[in-house]
């Protein structure tokens, strides 16, 4: 018989996280899953870890390297389950996470997805306080989630064939590529909040999707973008004013938030942006004109400005 749950997950020369992930899985207190664990062109250790793997739940795929969207979409097309749930190679999940979020979904036999609370785990700064999301299942839900989904990747349980109407993910995306299926999904039914921290997001020394800042912020806007493309009907209710604030708006938001920490090579990416949209004030400008400057020159200029 199908499980109830496939647990999709991509993994990309992650040797020295899977023990913690898988085990998490493992380690669930609901049981009727499957694991699709994609080897997506490792170099490392990965694909003889997966294979030493005894548990029979437990399918290992391989492909040559694709990016995580192309990782989880094939987990998808193998996916048995009613239910999908995608775990990142390094992260995890509390032993009850799986139970709690199939119950919630149990319960609401209209609903096509449920979030729960997760937490930052090894972040510098002060920045791991656990967080539950808020209810999104408002009236104004579609707006509140296109300024973006408060959970991630592996802090919801979503139905197979919502996903499958969603066209999964775009492999295009390296950022965001979650919030656009999310946004697909969570626009079109129900969905129900398990007020409960479950998931953990792990930061440690390796590379991370999250740490090129500019990239994240131009390709969250290029999602908002695309979702407006496909559901003109949405942005005519918003409107122009509400729309350009919502995506170039934020946009700038985000490349002011990289200026004042002084990250200019991301500051300066997304600055260039916004201006070719044609936005914002002419306080604005004054900050994002020297972007089009070399860099040192922008430099002097704020040395020069803010010694």
């Amino acid at each position: 018989m199908s499980p109830a749950i496939s647990v999709i997950m991509p993994c990309h020369n992650a040797a020295a996280h899977l023990p913690a992930s898988t085990g998490s899985v493992l380690a669930q207190m609901f049981t009727d899953w499957e694991l699709i664990a994609i080897d997506d062109g490792s170099s490392d250790s990965t694909l003889a870890w997966l294979r030493t793997q005894s548990d029979p739940r437990i399918r290992v795929h391989t492909q040559a390297n694709q990016g995580v969207s192309a990782a989880r979409n094939a987990g998808i097309a193998l996916a048995q389950g009613r239910y999908i749930a995608f775990l990142d190679a390094d992260d995890t999940w509390d032993s009850q996470c799986l139970a709690r979020l199939y119950a919630a979904l149990d319960d609401r036999p209209e609903a096509v997805l449920a979030y729960c609370g997760w937490q930052n785990l090894g972040v510098a700064g002060g920045r791991g306080e656990p967080f539950v999301p808020p209810d999104y299942e408002t009236a104004d839900k579609a707006e509140i989630l296109f300024a973006g989904c408060r959970w991630p990747i592996h802090a919801a349980l979503v139905k197979r064939d919502a996903v499958l109407a969603a066209n999964g993910f775009d492999p295009v995306l390296k950022n965001a590529e979650d919030y656009a299926l999310w946004l697909n999904v969570a626009t079109t039914a129900p969905i129900v909040r398990v007020p409960e921290v479950l998931a953990f997001y792990h930061f440690h020394g390796g590379v991370q999707a999250s740490a090129d800042h500019a990239r994240a912020a131009l390709q969250f806007w290029q999602a908002q973008r695309h979702y407006l493309a496909t559901h003109p009907a949405f942005g005519d209710q918003l409107g122009r004013a509400r729309r350009r604030a919502l995506t170039t708006g934020e946009l700038l938001k985000r490349g002011y938030a990289r200026y004042w920490q002084r990250d200019l090579p991301a500051a300066r990416r997304i600055f260039r942006v916004v201006m070719q949209q044609g936005y914002g004030t002419l306080s604005d400008w004054k900050y994002m004109l020297p972007a089009w400057l070399p860099e040192s020159w922008q430099r002097w200029l704020i040395g020069q400005r803010d010694p």
